[in-house]
């Protein structure tokens, strides 16, 4: 026994929980860094909106040279400047745009998180896929172990003339289906098992055991693809909004401070200026544009429309599935039930029908027949626990929770 646990100790210390493999899955799957950083570059233009409201000042140089100048004109002039421009007023354009920016951060915010929880829901269920085809593969083997016997115990046997050649031919039959049988699950594992190393973003090396809590009684959320939507749909009507501003006064006030440099000139020179300010208020504002900007608004404002009736079509998906999500519980348990009470049935009649053919009172027919639906009743009976737990994780999903706060 001490060795045997020994041999198990790696697969033991380097097991993954459900719940380690969805951490990992959070911070390395490309899809959902991919959602963070959608994230990042709105957050950055949220702050880009805000210094919008700040004065620019800018710099810059020039040099003028002018052949055959006149007594009163200067050759070459050289320029220095500096400029300082504040929008005074600009109808709501600003503002409505710092609020289009802050909601789609919040619609990216929103993404990032619906992205993370139907990715979790993928992982849950292809870690129970692949749980469910362990067991079914271990019921493969058992049954395999068994008909290895019987073909060894039939060809001692046929030595002894007290069997045929087509007994054996039989049981070689139905091992080699079960060999073949062996090896589709093996590779079915070795499928299920990449694709969630895809997801995960890294190797797995063995499956530890997890399971949900039992289907509780929540406060139904709505899902975060929905409250992206809602804010993607106030984004577009602030866009709407800020086009309004070109209907109102856009007041500038600008101030240039520039410096001239000369070469080759009197001091005195009437046309030397050797600092200038120049302050200015200007206000600009538009009474016609051939109803460009009305159609513009228009075509946000349906835009914005056609969002709100995707919502509500959403919320309405959300809550059927949220419903049949809680039946499918319920259909679990009664399932796990049934597929119980046939493996009891099935385990029983194999042994009875095992002691038999063993004494030669049945014949390898009925041996096989209850060697086989025991192993479908075993296999069926682990995938009915394993599927219980997913229909959980549907439960959780659909009432807008996050899935790992519900593992055990």
């Amino acid at each position: 026994m001490r060795f045997f646990f020994l041999l198990l100790l790696p697969v033991l210390m380097f097991a993954e929980s459900l719940k380690s493999i969805l951490d990992s899955a959070h911070q390395n799957n490309n899809l959902v860094l991919s959602s963070k950083f959608s994230k990042e570059a709105k957050e950055r233009e949220i702050e880009s909106k805000k210094s919008d409201y700040f004065p620019t000042i800018d710099i810059g140089a020039s040099y003028k040279n002018t052949s055959d100048v006149t007594p009163f004109q200067i050759s070459d002039i050289y320029a220095g400047y500096a400029k300082v421009e504040l929008d005074v007023y600009d109808g709501g354009v600003k503002s409505s745009q710092l609020e289009r920016a802050k909601d789609e951060f919040r619609a990216s915010s929103h993404d990032e998180a619906q992205m993370k929880k139907s990715l979790s829901l993928q992982i849950v269920q292809d870690f129970y896929t692949i749980k469910s085809l362990e067991s079914s593969l271990r019921a493969k083997e058992d049954a395999r172990k068994s008909l290895q016997e019987q073909l060894e115990r039939i060809k001692q046997f046929y030595d002894a003339k007290l069997a045929t050649q087509d007994d054996i031919d039989r049981l070689q039959a139905s091992y080699d289906r079960n060999s073949y049988e062996v090896e589709s699950l093996n590779f079915e594992m070795l499928s299920a098992k990449k694709s969630l190393e895809l997801k995960v973003g890294k190797e797995i090396e063995s499956f530890d055991e997890s399971s949900f809590k039992d289907a509780e009684l929540s406060d139904f959320e709505e899902n975060d693809d929905i409250k992206s939507l809602t804010f993607k749909e106030r984004a577009i009507k602030n866009s709407a909004e800020a086009l309004d501003g070109a209907y109102y006064p856009n007041v500038k006030l600008e101030d240039t401070y520039t410096v001239y440099g000369y070469d080759d000139i009197a001091p005195n020179h009437p046309a030397k200026i050797d600092r200038q300010n120049v302050l200015m208020l200007s206000m600009n504002m538009r009474i016609f544009d051939y109803g460009s900007t009305s159609e513009s608004k228009q075509a946000l404002i349906l835009n914005s429309k056609a969002l709100n009736e995707e919502i509500k079509y959403m919320s309405k998906e959300q809550k059927m599935q949220h419903g049949i999500s809680a039946a499918r519980v319920e259909s679990s348990k009664l399932k796990i039930k049934s597929a119980k009470s046939s493996l009891t049935s099935a385990s029983s009649a194999f042994k009875t029908v095992n002691e038999k053919y063993n004494a030669g009172i049945v014949d390898y027919v009925i041996y096989l027949d209850a060697l086989s639906a025991k192993t479908d009743a075993s296999a069926l009976y682990e995938k009915s626990l394993n599927d219980l737990e997913v229909a959980y994780a549907m439960f959780y999903y659909y009432g807008g929770k996050k899935l790992e706060d519900f593992i055990k």
